[in-house]
């Protein structure tokens, strides 16, 4: 699932700061949004942001230098239709970019039309980058899980489980152990392209960790600033079971590395069996170092069946 709505007013106060825009006509309009249908049909925020085009309608319509002569040398007449023709695009929003002048016919048109365009000084490529960027985030297809996620090793990791098996304790020590919390108990995942999912902690839980026998704990104020962080990508799922559900549903030494499908994109996946005496946190840093070499292409369990093969022959 993922939001289909933003409003112009929003967009601009998002970026009053970074992009130093001014309001500059459509002022009536400041809950003009983009198409829903545009919104759900976009695979990204490039589609959703650029230069003037009459091909592609319902998105963020950006005017540079060229696209500003264009509307206005040519003659009284042409000038017209082809601001008129902005009105057939239905954009959410125009953009004039490199400190630009709107001609005064357009500045008409978007006062008729309730069209907000905006103006800044900026360079239309650094304002398309920008505003890709942000709307790839906010309409990005999202979802909450329960677990805790970390910043082992440098490598995003949601550690998941059965309730009661530890993950809080086992973040916790994977903290002392100088690693970094993002989030704990509910993890909000956001698909920000094709191929990444971005992790992020709800501001309600910021920084917090809940240990049974404690209660909550304030990470960054115990551990120092080092020891959270705001978001990472979802690299590996460490899933803790039982020993009753290790031998009932998986296998000890798996052919093919496991994943499991998080918004529509496959993530590698390790299961670690809880017993007592075990050091976990150990055994997950082993994880985590093992799918860093599995990712550089060295497969520990390939290497073991290829010594196989030659011994055999």
């Amino acid at each position: 699932m993922k939001p289909s709505v933003i409003s112009a007013d929003v967009l601009f106060e998002d970026h009053r700061g970074k992009l130093k825009w001014q309001w500059v006509a459509g002022l009536g309009a400041s809950e003009r949004r983009f198409d829903e249908v545009a919104v759900r049909e976009a695979r990204s925020g490039a589609d959703l942001v650029g230069y003037l085009n009459y091909i592609h309608p319902y998105r963020v319509q950006i005017l540079g230098p060229r696209e500003v002569a264009y509307l206005s040398n040519a003659t009284p007449e042409d000038c017209a239709r082809r601001i008129a023709r902005i009105v057939t695009l239905e954009p959410p929003v125009l953009v004039l970019a490199d400190g630009q002048v709107a001609p005064d016919a357009l500045l008409s048109m978007c006062e008729r039309a309730q069209i907000p365009m905006f103006s800044t000084d900026q360079s239309s490529a650094f304002v398309i980058d920008v505003l890709r960027a942000y709307l790839s985030k906010h309409f990005a297809d999202r979802s909450t899980m329960h677990g805790v996620f970390m910043d082992i090793l440098g490598m995003g990791v949601l550690i998941t489980g059965e309730s009661g098996l530890g993950k809080s304790e086992l973040g916790l020590e994977l903290i002392s152990r100088g690693n970094g919390l993002v989030a704990d108990d509910a993890v909000d995942l956001y698909r920000i392209n094709q191929t990444t999912i971005e992790a992020r902690c709800p501001d309600l839980l910021q920084n917090l960790l809940e240990v049974r026998g404690i209660g909550l704990l304030d990470i960054r104020a115990i551990f120092g600033e080092t020891a959270v962080r705001r978001k990472m990508r979802l690299k590996l799922i460490v899933h803790l079971v039982r020993r009753e559900t290790l031998e009932r549903d998986y296998e000890r030494l798996p052919s093919e590395p496991l994943v499991q499908d998080v918004l529509g994109i496959p993530v590698r996946k390790v299961v670690i069996q809880v017993v007592a005496g075990r050091n976990i946190a150990v055994l997950v840093e082993a994880a985590v170092r093992n799918t860093i070499l599995q990712m550089r292409g060295i497969d520990t369990y390939q290497d073991f069946i290829e010594r196989q093969r030659r011994a055999m022959e």
